[in-house]
């Protein structure tokens, strides 16, 4: 906190005051409750959570509520309580083979095994403001949701029968946490991975974008898109034995990629893979397409120059909260370092007046 300037303190105790009051508004409209947020805004919820990397929906909401629907500032608060949670343990993988999916689509193969479902989706929807929302009539009838209950297994699975896609190594090795480690180049594709499902979502997007015109030669078709609950297991030292401790919603993307092959390689395809909490496609298919271009190197392909492909870069800039502090750092009071430049400015112009000076009378 900033309190070197006289009156420093009382001025930010105003300001908050001022912001819970403009956080509320008008108080003849019904007060906006973490439960409504929580239920009618889950996209912006499971967001939060995504960057924010906690599960917990009731959180999100309530940060979204404080935030004044600020996301990242909602994110900011997430990331702030975490660091305030006892860790018990850590969860086995979870097996998105088993996932109970309410959305199951393939661009690849129109009679996918297992089958589609389209799902909550805004993909067929007319891009048209819908007044009756305005009305808040009761809810239109819909049918019965219909998900694959039963496990379906991945459709590049099929691919990897003939040999058609790259194997993704197998390996037992406990991945690095970036949460409790610091971020160190180069990084393995899991601490990838961790970065890019807690990096911003426009930030990603407008990097996979980038690949899709061209910026690394990454062409790219979802093999799979699919969002569902998978069960959370954990192991009970005192039993032995794993047991499940809870259920979350995640959504998984594998693209399909053309390669053409290297020196090691046969032509084959290769992957993209995203994994975020919650219904967040957009994030899980920019996630893959930006995995996909960061693997130039381990792949045997030219480095073409795409800031997709600069790990340094695109690492180091997807995060929102170190973005936002290095960002908004400068509207605070920097009066000393500012009197500091202005100073110079001025006996660099004193110096230039006089040089034109002397060289006029001579």
């Amino acid at each position: 906190m900033y309190v070197a300037v006289k009156g420093g303190e009382r001025a930010i105790e105003n300001a908050h005051a001022w912001l819970a009051e403009e956080r509320r508004g008008d108080t003849g409209i019904a007060e906006l409750s973490v439960a409504q947020i929580r239920e009618q805004l889950s996209l912006a919820v499971n967001r939060v959570m995504a960057e924010g990397s906690l599960y917990d929906p009731d959180l999100a909401a309530l940060a979204i509520k404080q935030a004044r629907g600020d996301l990242i500032e909602a994110i900011f608060l997430i990331r702030a309580y975490r660091t305030t949670l006892p860790r018990f343990g850590a969860s086995e993988p979870v097996e998105t083979d088993e996932m109970v999916c309410d959305r199951r689509i393939s661009a690849t193969f129109k009679d996918a095994p297992g089958g589609q479902v389209l799902g909550p989706t805004f993909d067929y929807t007319h891009r048209l403001l819908d007044f009756k929302l305005a009305a808040e009539g009761d809810l239109p009838d819909a049918p019965e949701a219909a998900a694959l209950e039963a496990a379906v297994p991945h459709i590049t699975g099929f691919l990897n029968r003939e040999g058609l896609i790259q194997t993704e190594d197998e390996s037992d090795a406990t991945p690095p946490d970036l949460t409790r480690e610091p971020m160190e180049l180069p990084a393995s594709r899991a601490l990838r991975l961790q970065s890019l499902t807690r990096g911003d979502e426009g930030f990603v997007l407008g990097m996979a974008y980038s690949t899709q015109r061209g910026y690394a030669r990454n062409h790219a078709f979802v093999g799979e898109l699919r969002i569902g609950t998978v069960e959370v297991e954990m192991e009970v030292p005192e039993l032995g034995f794993a047991i499940g401790i809870g259920e979350i919603t995640l959504t998984e993307c594998e693209t399909v990629n053309q390669f053409k092959g290297s020196k090691t390689e046969p032509p084959q395809f290769t992957r993209g893979y995203g994994l975020v909490f919650g219904q967040t496609e957009r994030k899980a298919i920019s996630m893959a397409l930006v995995d996909r271009a960061l693997r130039w190197k381990e792949l045997g392909e030219d480095d073409v120059g795409a800031p997709a492909q600069d790990e340094e870069f695109v690492l180091m800039h997807a995060d929102n909260i170190q973005a936002t502090g290095f960002l908004e750092h400068i509207k605070l009071p920097h009066y000393v370092d500012f009197q500091s430049e202005l100073e110079l400015v001025r006996k660099l112009r004193r110096e230039a007046e006089g040089q034109e000076a002397r060289e006029a009378a001579e």
